[in-house]
């Protein structure tokens, strides 16, 4: 393995043998400007997970190596045996996103026994070639690196290195239980492939690799037909659309779902989704729901929205200089004129029904409705607008439309309200 001092380092230490290997590697080949911490995180679903911590901790005060535990809760009311094994990843790999906010390095144990399963698990959900491309020996997480440095060892050698160092490591049971996917693939499927075909490992990540290479064909691709037919907003325009092929309108849209860092769904026709969306008429409005994400079509458009249960809570009064996030706005309160004293009263809320106001001062009033349709704003961010009142007065809509009162270089009531879209 070719260590690197990169700072800091993580170990995703779960306790096992690949995991602890890879920490007893890591301690004796980084230096000590790496800042090495092993991070354990603790599902607290077995019966063992706190004698498993323990062991883990110990494990690093011998080493030297600092040691942090993260207990998590994991759904359990999730169908069936994988979707705990899927809801148990998810959470790992929260706490390794919120480790890596300031930068560094993740080390995982994965190997090639990994890969293979990987693969295999995938080709039967029907994964395309970006999934059976498996996983990669390194990419992005949170704002540092996932590095894999294990993966083209088999996990025999693992244990051939670990019982020779005299490793002591602890096998968590629920590996050995086969109502899980993977399990099911690493005790009952894979070793019979092996068996017949001893070159196992090899062929699948071979397969693996002309994927991956596949991939990164198609994702050149969805990059060069975004640019022909992508929005400055980063939407994507229907009529534009309809001049590539079906597989090339999957791909992109496929890739354009990934590049906002959404999970891809996995489905079963993606040529039906694509066909409703290129065919439907203006009366209707076809959507795709995946993972925290919706997409949607409007005027022509179709648009990639994050998918927010809870409305922003309204603010009974601004107050100077001190900032209000609204989704992904940012909301101030400044003083123009110094010699302007009395604080204006400040509400900001969300739209009842009914509103008007007078977009021209001195001008007629105009619905609210209305005037948001003339200016083409989709009707899911019409619901969450920010809508700014003095008295009972509409002063201001978001980042569209501020009154005189409270807009420009001299405001007439010597106060600014500043709408800004938020860069953190």
């Amino acid at each position: 393995m070719a260590c690197q001092a990169e700072s800091p380092v993580f170990i995703a230490l779960s306790g096992g043998l690949d995991s602890t290997v890879l920490l007893h590697v890591a301690a004796h080949c980084l230096p000590p400007s790496a800042q090495l911490t092993a991070v354990h995180v603790n599902h607290q679903l077995q019966v063992n997970a706190s004698e498993t911590e323990a062991l883990c901790r110990r494990q690093c005060e011998a080493l030297g190596v600092g040691f942090v535990s993260r207990p998590v809760s994991v759904a359990h009311g999730k169908a069936g045996a994988g979707g705990l094994e899927e809801a148990a990843r998810d959470a790992r790999y929260r706490v390794f996103e919120q480790l890596l906010a300031g930068g560094g390095v993740l080390l995982m144990a994965h190997h090639r026994d990994d890969q293979a399963e990987t693969v295999l698990f995938r080709l039967l959900r029907g994964s395309g070639v970006a999934g059976l491309a498996g996983m990669p020996a390194r990419r992005p997480l949170g704002r540092g690196w996932l590095v894999r440095p294990f993966l083209q060892i088999d996990r025999a050698q693992l244990r051939v290195w670990g019982e020779a160092a005299g490793i002591r490591w602890s096998d968590d049971p629920s590996n050995t239980d086969q109502r899980f996917d993977r399990n099911f693939l690493r005790h009952a499927i894979l070793p019979t492939l092996k068996r017949r075909w001893p070159t196992l490992l090899a062929r699948l990540d071979a397969s693996a690799t002309a994927c991956r290479e596949a991939a990164e064909l198609s994702e050149s691709l969805a990059r060069l037909h975004f640019a022909s037919v992508g929005t400055k907003e980063g939407g994507l325009v229907v009529d534009k659309l309809a001049s590539l092929s079906r597989s090339e309108q999957k791909n992109l849209l496929r890739w354009w779902i990934a590049r906002a860092g959404y999970r891809v769904p996995e489905l079963k026709d993606w040529s039906a989704v694509v066909a409703d969306f290129m065919a439907a008429g203006r009366d209707r409005a076809p959507e795709l729901r995946g993972d925290g994400f919706v997409v949607r079509r409007f005027r022509g458009r179709l648009h990639l929205v994050a998918d927010r249960a809870e409305m922003p809570a309204a603010v009974d009064c601004l107050k100077p200089g001190e900032s209000v996030r609204w989704d992904a706005l940012r909301i101030t309160l400044h003083r123009v004129d110094a010699g302007c004293k009395q604080i204006p009263k400040i509400r900001v809320g969300l739209r009842q029904g009914g509103e008007r106001f007078r977009p021209t001062s001195g001008g007629p009033s105009k619905s609210l409705k209305t005037w948001l349709q003339e200016q083409a704003i989709p009707p899911w961010q019409r619901a969450r607008l920010p809508l700014f009142y003095e008295r009972d007065e509409l002063v201001g809509i978001g980042c569209l439309w501020l009154s005189p009162r409270f807009c420009g270089a001299v405001p007439e009531s010597g106060w600014q309200i500043v709408v800004e879209r938020d860069c953190d």
